[in-house]
């Protein structure tokens, strides 16, 4: 039941703290296995949507380091230009080739400029805005200070527009 419940909101934080699905998918077995061991620990401090982002936070970022000691972050899958289909337009229509390009490549520049932040600035981000998290939900799941929480989302709101800078008027070319 547990997993039912969680398995998408981890799903979509691992993918998106690690930029690669398959990876993601076994870091929520982990993460579902770490949940169901310690399950009998959890103290009820924070609530247990809160907790489990915890896990899976740690988790994402064991297997960073993991990547990182093994040299295997400078890897780039094969498969990584497929991309699933963009859904029709806003309007109801079905997107022009013109406009299916121009999402995936904003997807893609949002999603490489997301990956190129410190872990740190990208979990806060994406527990904050992306999951909709309370910085005092963040900060529990992350297990550091609010104030913490406050400084690093401003500081990853910042680098974001930094890389970013420029990206809508290209769209409107």
């Amino acid at each position: 039941m547990l997993v039912r419940l969680h398995e998408g909101m981890v799903l979509s934080l691992a993918a998106r703290l690690l930029g690669e699905v398959e990876e993601a998918r076994d870091v929520a077995q982990e993460v579902f296995l770490q949940v169901y061991q310690k399950l009998g620990a959890f103290e009820g401090r924070s609530s247990l949507r809160t907790w489990i982002y915890r896990i899976a936070v740690n988790q994402c970022h064991n297997r960073r380091r993991f990547w990182h000691r093994r040299r295997r972050d400078r890897e780039r899958p094969l498969d990584e230009a497929v991309q699933a289909p963009v859904p029709p337009g806003e309007t109801g229509h079905a997107a022009s080739p013109y406009e299916v390009t121009l999402r995936r490549e904003r997807a893609r520049r949002v999603q490489a400029a997301l990956l190129d932040l410190r872990f740190e600035q990208r979990a806060v981000l994406l527990l904050r805005e992306v999951e909709g998290l309370t910085c005092e939900e963040a900060a529990a799941a992350l297990g550091v200070p609010e104030g913490t929480v406050k400084s690093r989302l401003s500081r990853a709101r910042e680098a974001m527009r930094r890389k970013l800078a420029g990206l809508a008027p290209a769209e409107a070319r």
